[in-house]
């Protein structure tokens, strides 16, 4: 280790090491960030290495920037009240396995759908290129379910695409239509699956709010098989600088991964044709809904 890492606040690397996660997790590139927040990639990339000696006016807009509270940029937990202390005291030491278990009961408490119907509204979550919408269309098909893409979705009631919502909007606004078109979705319709944006997971409110009311499936597959689908698919961008891409790409679903886990599902489609892949998550789905396989 040298002297420089050494030397670095142990709170300054915390700090920035939370940044860079956050960034992941939302699939937002360094330049993106520091435009939104008003700062200076090269400010932004010293607070990310944690060289910077951020003000608190700066770390409130990098905040903004990643649509998220300043405590939890900074690492605090909810404070706001004498229940959330006794909330958080009882909950600091627990497992993952417990709190995902006091989650489902708190979910319950306030009114998750029962599981008959949620299992009914089936979720497709997972980065780009993992057959979310492929998929998605052919287990429709043979359920006799609706079929949409959340995106879609989002575009009717912003009236606008979603490259349009980002410019205009920003991020924070996209997100809040990304909310309103699963809520919608679920309100409308009964038997549905659901093909989702890969940034869906971000939102901590739109993330249980599907966790609460539907089944939800993570399709999962290597970055690799991510960025040739995307590119088979037409968008030719990611091989102008693909080594790069790649890595962001590893970087994005790093950051995306434990809430991708979340899923009540997790299926592999990598190494495995599209005749396969809908062959053996039929016979799942099918088994989850008690149909004959």
């Amino acid at each position: 280790m040298s002297e420089v890492e050494l030397d670095k606040n142990p709170f300054l690397t915390a700090l920035g090491e939370r940044v860079r996660s956050l960034r992941a997790r939302r699939g937002l590139t360094r330049k993106a960030v520091a435009i939104s927040a008003d700062i200076s990639e090269r400010h932004l990339a010293n607070l990310e290495y944690g060289e910077g000696n951020a003000s608190i006016l700066v770390l409130h807009q990098v905040a903004s920037a990643l649509n998220c509270s300043l405590a939890e940029l900074i690492g605090d937990v909810t404070t706001s009240s004498p229940e959330w202390l006794l909330i958080r005291e009882m909950l600091a030491e627990r497992s993952d396995s417990e709190l995902h278990r006091a989650r489902v009961q708190i979910s319950e408490i306030f009114g998750a759908t029962l599981e008959s119907s949620r299992t009914n509204r089936i979720a497709l979550i997972g980065l780009r290129g993992a057959g979310k919408s492929t998929l998605g269309q052919l287990l429709a098909a043979d359920l006799g379910y609706a079929f949409i893409e959340l995106s879609r979705e989002i575009e009717k009631i912003a009236g606008c695409s979603v490259s349009e919502i980002h410019n205009l909007y920003g991020i924070s606004a996209y997100r809040r239509y990304e909310r309103r078109a699963l809520e919608e979705a679920i309100q409308i319709y009964p038997e549905v699956i659901i093909a989702t944006p890969g940034g869906v997971v971000s939102d901590t409110a739109t993330l249980n709010e599907m966790l609460s009311h539907c089944y939800t499936v993570w399709l999962q597959a290597k970055p690799e098989d991510h960025l040739s689908r995307v590119v088979a698919q037409g968008d030719m961008r990611p091989m102008a600088g693909s080594e790069e891409a790649l890595e962001d790409l590893k970087l994005i679903l790093e950051g995306r991964a434990p809430f991708y886990s979340k899923a009540n599902l997790t299926f592999d489609t990598s190494a495995h044709s599209l005749e396969e892949s809908f062959k053996a998550l039929r016979a799942q789905i099918r088994a989850v809904l008690k149909l004959p396989i």
